[in-house]
């Protein structure tokens, strides 16, 4: 069980926030699949941007289960500070702070993971955020700037003394991006230093690895990101394994049809035919990485247009590949 303010965790594997991949549909779809929480994409502190039709679905938490974890970027405390009081008006029961991205468009902002250079002023932020709300509030860092700069340690104790509520730790620098292997080392040292919950994040793609990240680490939870995307039933595969050591067996193809086409139609009714049918083209890709077929498939795919064409393509694809 974990504890984040007045919401109890019941599971260890957590789903990571990704811009333009943890969208609702996803979420939900995730949260079926077994993650005991799941945290949407990042959403823009400048709240004068939340007119677009970007921002108004990322900030749509409509029917979600609770706890709804809306995470917030930006540089300037006050901004921040008054986006957690507008999503906590929207809907939002928990604020998670990113100091974690590594986008260039997202640092060169000074924000993400380029505040953990100056930890006055994540500090300030921290202080901003608490305070302005009543929800929890949890965070998403790096190991550090750089691996020269590799500062962790001393924002995990900023975000303690802070009054944050739990802590998720990517086990890169901001200067790694996502290249190499993560390390799993400082993440043990915040563990260790900390007493509110820690994430241990970065390169988990099996309940195998979970389990090992959690025992050198001594993290509360795993954070999984791009090993869910494609493949969502990753969750309940972790959280069984963490429960029981034993493996479940690997899905069917008739019940990852069954995932696939929900997920689709999921797409669809939110974004409607004319975006569903696009954002539908990278999740569909991400499903079918592993199929030996799928290049072919997956050229034919994009070119389709509409909602009822992608589900019929899909099935035939499916279904051929079960026959053959």
């Amino acid at each position: 069980m974990i504890q984040i303010g007045p919401y109890t965790i019941d599971s260890q594997v957590v789903l990571a926030p990704m811009a333009g991949v943890t969208d609702r549909p996803f979420r939900a779809l995730c949260r079926q699949m077994g993650a005991g929480l799941v945290v949407s994409e990042m959403v823009t502190s400048d709240t004068r941007l939340w007119n677009s039709r970007k921002s108004a679905q990322r900030l749509n938490h409509q029917g979600e289960t609770e706890p709804r974890s809306v995470q917030i970027a930006g540089g300037d405390p006050e901004m921040m500070a008054n986006a957690a009081r507008m999503n906590v008006k929207r809907g939002a029961q928990i604020i998670d702070i990113n100091m974690g991205c590594p986008a260039k468009k997202v640092c060169n902002k000074a924000a993400g993971s380029a505040l953990l250079r100056d930890e006055g002023l994540v500090d300030e932020i921290l202080q901003a955020v608490v305070e302005a709300v009543e929800v929890p509030v949890t965070l998403k860092i790096r190991t550090g700037w750089s691996p020269d700069m590799r500062n962790g340690e001393r924002v995990a104790q900023l975000a303690q003394n802070a009054g944050i509520a739990a802590l998720a730790v990517h086990g890169r620098t901001r200067s790694d991006r996502y290249q190499g292997e993560a390390e799993y080392d400082t993440i043990a040292r915040i563990c260790r230093q900390v007493s509110i919950p820690v994430f241990a994040n970065g390169d988990i793609d099996s309940p195998e690895k979970a389990r090992r990240v959690l025992d050198h680490t001594g993290a509360t939870a795993v954070m999984i990101g791009r090993a869910a995307q494609g493949r969502p039933w990753i969750f309940r595969e972790i959280d069984h394994f963490l429960r029981n050591e034993t493996k479940l067996p690997e899905p069917q193809p008739a019940e990852i049809l069954d995932i696939l086409i929900s997920h689709l139609n999921a797409l669809h009714a939110f974004y409607g035919d004319y975006m569903g049918v696009r954002i539908a083209r990278k999740h569909v890709g991400w499903y079918l990485q592993q199929h030996p077929d799928a290049a072919g498939f997956r050229k034919h795919f994009n070119q389709l247009e509409t909602t009822r064409d992608q589900v019929l393509a899909v099935t035939r694809f499916m279904a051929a590949s079960a026959a053959a």
